[in-house]
């Protein structure tokens, strides 16, 4: 079951921000880089984001979120984790797919991941994303953008 997650609860907040430590410490490793954001983040900058959070729950665990921004009819995800216990089951391509649905005016979904983060990429091309360029973060770290045109 997929649902809208509020920040506002400190208790939701933590659920967060342990699933996403946890899996994007994973991210971490494959690229070899540990200053990704989400790993950096605090209950309160979780809170002070101002992204939509959706979580995805088996048997009311949580076991994946999604987040995203919209500005000027494109959806720009942020962060899609899922936590490893849960890991190779189709869970980030669930909600990747529910943010497109439930967000029918947008016309482009942007997003970014590790260069060296092969599953992530994949993923979302697999989703019909595209890659659009790869851009330096850090000596010799890059991050690719991918983004997918949306049919009105």
């Amino acid at each position: 079951m997929i649902k809208e997650l509020n920040l506002k609860n400190i208790e939701m907040a933590k659920c967060i921000l342990e699933l996403q430590k946890a899996s994007y410490k994973v991210e971490a490793e494959i690229i070899d880089f540990y200053e990704i954001p989400p790993l950096e983040d605090t209950i309160i900058s979780l809170q002070e984001c101002d992204e939509t959070f959706y979580g995805y729950y088996i048997n009311d665990i949580l076991a994946g979120i999604i987040s995203y921004k919209i500005i000027d009819n494109v959806l720009d995800i942020h962060r899609v984790a899922v936590h490893p216990s849960f890991f190779r089951r189709g869970i980030a391509g669930k909600l990747i797919s529910f943010v497109e649905e439930v967000n029918g005016s947008i016309n482009k979904i942007v997003v970014c991941t590790g260069k060296k983060n092969l599953p992530a990429i994949n993923l979302y091309i697999k989703n019909g994303y595209q890659r659009v360029r790869d851009k330096e973060i850090s000596r010799d770290i890059y991050l690719t953008e991918l983004e997918k045109i949306l049919e009105i």
